[in-house]
């Protein structure tokens, strides 16, 4: 397995030096910027990544403003008590779009977003106080406790919301079967972690984000 800056050497002569490398990076939210997103904000992003998945993005982000009216701005309280008469309306308004299974998941993690905050204090103290060096055990939690956060959803959900984490995009995977870490997209349990610890090592190596480490990998890769 390369060290980071052996990788980072390989990115940053395709891109075309070490700035134009380093300004296509990003860096995470804050702890105190990631507890002091409210918990409709949460829910709102969710759902965006939940919609945007497997349809053309744009589509979604013009027509978001009607999301936001239609579900009353995800406050958490309403959107748990959506009935079946809310459904029946929800999957007949033009401003959103109409797909049952997604709509019912907004109440499903409306639920599951009360719950953490039951138990959090918040969902951004979740987020918040969740270990980076855990990082693939969050995505799991989407998986198991929200509904339709498992695979890319989550990781962008969580990309986006601004926490520290990495994205398994194609790009990143074919760095990773480079490095022999794994042999595809990791999939059980052994591979997954091999993907933490990779992270891990080279988190530890060169004291960047996660987030600033799966870009440098995935630029690294024709």
């Amino acid at each position: 397995m390369r060290t980071f800056d052996e990788i980072w050497a390989i990115s940053s002569s395709r891109q075309g030096g070490d700035a134009a490398l380093e300004a296509q990076l990003s860096k995470p939210k804050t702890s105190d910027e990631l507890k002091a997103t409210p918990d409709d904000r949460y829910l709102s992003l969710a759902t965006k990544c939940i919609f945007q998945a497997g349809f053309n993005w744009k589509v979604v982000e013009a027509m978001w403003p009607g999301f936001e009216a239609a579900f009353e701005g995800f406050d958490i309280g309403h959107c748990l008590m959506l009935h079946d008469e809310d459904f029946g309306r929800l999957v007949s308004d033009t401003r959103i779009v109409r797909h049952g299974p997604k709509i019912r998941a907004v109440q499903e993690n409306a639920r599951f977003f009360a719950d953490l905050a039951e138990e959090h204090g918040s969902v951004g103290a979740f987020l918040a106080d969740w270990p980076s060096s855990d990082y693939m055990g969050l995505l799991d939690v989407l998986k198991k406790r929200g509904t339709r956060l498992g695979g890319n959803t989550g990781q962008y959900f969580l990309r986006f919301a601004g926490v520290d984490s990495f994205i398994l995009s194609q790009s990143v995977t074919n760095r990773l079967i480079a490095e022999g870490i794994v042999d595809k997209a990791p999939g059980s349990k052994k591979e997954k972690e091999a993907v933490q610890a990779a992270f891990n090592h080279w988190k530890a190596e060169c004291g960047r984000s996660f987030n600033e480490i799966s870009k440098v990998l995935g630029m690294s890769i024709d």
